[in-house]
């Protein structure tokens, strides 16, 4: 399973906007290299913030 995903492909994995993707990684820092994100990376930033439910 890749772990460095389009922004179209992270917001279908995680189930929100791609648009909504593209800002957390603006607002946050996340890096975007060649199109590509990070995916533990976001969601971890994410978790961070709250916006996303820890798995145990």
């Amino acid at each position: 399973m890749p772990n460095h995903l389009t922004p179209e492909e992270l917001s279908k994995e995680l189930g929100i906007d791609r648009q909504e993707v593209i800002k957390v990684c603006m607002q946050e820092s996340i890096p975007i290299y060649q199109g590509k994100i990070d995916k533990t990376l976001f969601q971890a930033q994410l978790q961070a913030l709250g916006a996303m439910p820890q798995h145990h």
